[in-house]
């Protein structure tokens, strides 16, 4: 069985270290990526939408790559949305922006009411390309 080891990225937000878990877990050659928000260097949340989402996929591309993957690994994605209705069109805008073809990645969209003062956020899980 293949050791866990925790992923950070470069200039890691201050939420890691506030809430006490990691950016990503590389195990075997899945890497499994935390919840991802549109969080500023402070951890504070960007207050537009659409920004914040936008903020949320650029963190996630930093703990991806520090993990040696990029958008084109991830094969499943999970995301979070605290008014999904009124906000699925915005989100779809981002996606269509940084998957702007197939093959797209499974996709499961949840409507919850709190994300800790963030309004999206997105996990997902890749695979880490051969050395």
């Amino acid at each position: 069985m293949s050791q866990s080891e925790p992923v950070f990225p470069e200039n890691r937000h201050d939420l890691y270290e506030q809430h006490g878990y990691s950016a990503a877990i590389r195990s075997g050659d899945l890497l499994f990526v935390s919840g991802q928000v549109g969080s500023r260097p402070d951890g504070s949340p960007e207050v537009d939408y659409k920004k914040q989402v936008k903020l949320a996929f650029e963190n996630l591309v930093a703990v991806l790559k520090a993990a040696g993957c990029g958008l084109k690994d991830i094969v499943d994605v999970t995301t979070f949305h605290t008014d999904p209705e009124a906000q699925f069109g915005d989100v779809m805008d981002v996606k269509a922006q940084v998957f702007p073809k197939a093959p797209y990645p499974n996709w499961t969209a949840v409507g919850v009411n709190w994300l800790a003062g963030f309004d999206f956020e997105i996990k997902v899980i890749a695979r880490i390309p051969a050395a």
